[in-house]
């Protein structure tokens, strides 16, 4: 029956609706004691035209809940499934030892749910059945096989498939979460019986390994519930394959087929490490402790994965970091640490640039960090079973230390000032009150040295006056703190010129007299030639030159042969640690 949607659906035993946004319309099936399955099959083979109008009903506010239930702990027993969820009496009739099931599927999100209204699913509800010792399977039923009847199918382009599994896990985990469900909960994907095709494959397995991608980024178990010889022989033939992320449990329909947990589709050294479950009946009655129900019938064979670290610290030094935590109490085999740049962490203990993966620790020193970068660290730890705990992020900010000096080039002996201000690159906040190092180097030499800490102001800047000897290479460091890393400035360089005197004796001469120009360069630099230059017009022209003595002095003798006035000058080039410098010019007047 079709109806125009002015409600949300609501599903009780014996009925079934699905709100159709996309058409308007709510449609009701009814269906007799033990034909849920075929109602749900009828729902699903509606379509929706391109000429329907969409209306939406909005969703009632959901209660908020502090997930805290892990769904399926550690089990090997019965459990069934049921499309809405049951009342609590009947809930209470069926509780151990009344009945022999131990947990119980539920249908928590999907758009192609039959069971969509779920009036008994709810946080209380969910609640209530963990502190009576039930254990949950999760299903979502979203899109399905391409090569099905279904009118909400998966792409059959593998990217856009890969895309649409992330979408409903992710809505999947936003489903679990509101019902009080924590990370290391294993959610089901859907996905009913299919004839195989090599398109229809790609699509499903591409669907899939979003979906587990996704799950596992969030800290929950990736799972697919698949019918035996359909999905679960293509997982099976692409177990192996790195094209695709396989499920990390599978849950496969395969009636009737015994012994339990085995089918000839799967074979037995795949998903081993308890990570099955098997749906063995299906829609049979069962009635315990005087209330039936129409069910269907599950072996489990899980564990948990382990509980990720806590705790997880960070102290930031240039270039590296400090990272502790807490690990659990339970057997671990390996730590994994990966880390991203910038605030999205790694998704995966595949993903990202890896930090240290090997034997249980409890800290890491983190390299290779580049400066005024900020980095988001992952910390997974894995059991003996090879399942993964889900991700403890740490994000260490990063900073910025400015450079700048007083003066591009000084005189020798003289002094320049340094300054810096340093900065958290993710807020533009400036840190007071940090210790932050001045460090030189000769310009030909190749290790640097501290010449100065200095603790940054209110408003995170510092400086310090240094005297350098030669040509001098200058950087400033902040080391970081706990939850912030440290940086190192752009480089700035001052020229050091030696100081040079200069004597003209007498600055007036006779034609035929002679004069002295003369001087001293500091430091000495003895041997190394000086120039002496005359200004004829515009330009300077060599006229002679003479080394330095051992004390640095250098003597000309001039002698024009005609009356005028003459400017001179003494040049010295550059060498290794000192940069290039000349006198200031001389004026000598012949009469």
């Amino acid at each position: 029956m079709l109806a125009p949607l002015t409600a949300p659906a609501r599903s009780s035993e014996g009925e079934l609706q699905v709100a159709v946004e996309g058409a308007g319309v709510l449609a009701t099936a009814y269906y007799v004691p033990g034909a849920d399955q075929t109602a749900r099959k009828v729902l699903a083979s509606g379509r929706v035209t391109a000429t329907a109008k969409r209306n939406a009903v909005q969703a009632p506010r959901a209660v908020q809940v502090t997930p805290s239930i892990i769904a399926t702990k550690n089990i090997y027993q019965p459990a069934f499934d049921i499309c809405d969820a049951p009342a609590q009496s009947t809930m209470d009739a069926w509780k151990a030892p009344n009945s022999p099931y131990r947990a119980i599927g539920i249908y928590i999100s999907g758009t192609s749910r039959g069971c969509l209204a779920q009036p008994n699913l709810t946080p209380q509800w969910v609640a209530a059945q963990d502190s009576a010792g039930w254990q949950f399977l999760l299903i979502d039923v979203g899109k399905q096989a391409p090569c099905t009847g279904f009118s909400n199918k998966i792409s059959t382009t593998p990217a856009t498939a890969v895309a649409e599994g992330r979408t409903a896990a992710a809505n999947a985990v936003a489903a679990a979460q509101a019902l009080g469900f924590a990370p290391r909960s294993a959610i089901y994907s859907d996905i009913e019986h299919y004839t195989s095709t090599a398109a229809c494959k790609a699509s499903v397995l591409s669907y899939l390994s979003g979906w587990t991608q996704e799950l596992n980024s969030r800290g929950y178990v990736g799972g697919a519930y698949v019918g035996a010889s359909s999905g679960g022989a293509d997982l099976a033939s692409a177990y192996t394959s790195t094209a695709y992320t396989r499920p990390d449990n599978l849950w496969f329909a395969h009636w009737k087929n015994t012994p339990v947990l085995t089918s000839r589709f799967i074979p037995a050294g795949y998903w081993a490490a308890h990570q099955r479950v098997h749906q063995n009946e299906g829609d049979v009655s069962r009635t315990y402790n005087g209330v039936t129900l129409s069910v269907d019938e599950n072996m489990l064979d899980l564990t948990m994965p382990p509980a990720a670290v806590t705790g997880v610290t960070g102290t930031g030094r240039n270039g590296s970091a400090v990272l502790r935590w807490t690990l659990p109490s339970t057997t671990i085999s390996q730590v994994v640490v990966r880390r991203n740049a910038g605030k999205v962490a790694p998704a995966l203990p595949t993903s990202g640039t890896a930090v240290y993966a090997g034997p249980s620790i409890s800290a890491v020193n983190a390299g290779g960090l580049v400066s005024g970068t900020g980095y988001t660290f992952r910390t997974w730890v894995k059991n003996n079973y090879g399942k993964f705990s889900p991700g403890a992020d740490k994000y260490l900010a990063g900073t910025s230390s400015s450079a700048a000096a007083s003066a591009a080039s000084i005189m020798y002996t003289g002094s320049v000032t340094l300054k810096s201000q340093v900065k958290r690159l993710d807020t533009g906040a400036v840190l007071s009150g940090v210790p932050v190092t001045l460090y030189a180097k000769a310009i030909n030499a190749s290790k640097w040295t501290a010449v100065a800490t200095v603790t940054s102001s209110t408003t995170g800047a510092v400086a310090a006056v240094h005297k350098p000897s030669v040509t001098t290479r200058y950087m400033w460091t902040y080391n970081g703190k706990t939850d912030v890393l440290g940086s190192a400035s752009p480089i700035v360089t001052v020229a050091v010129h030696p100081a040079m005197s200069s004597y003209l004796s007498p600055a007036a001469i006779k034609l035929g007299a002679s004069s002295v120009f003369y001087g001293y360069l500091n430091p000495a630099h003895a041997g190394t030639k000086t120039y002496l230059q005359r200004k004829s017009g515009t330009k300077w022209v060599a006229v002679t030159n003479a080394k330095l003595s051992a004390n640095g002095k250098y003597t000309y003798a001039i002698k024009p042969t005609a009356r005028g006035t003459y400017t001179y000058r003494v040049v010295w080039l550059a060498d290794a640690d000192h940069q290039g410098t000349q006198t200031v010019a001389k004026v000598l007047t012949v009469s």
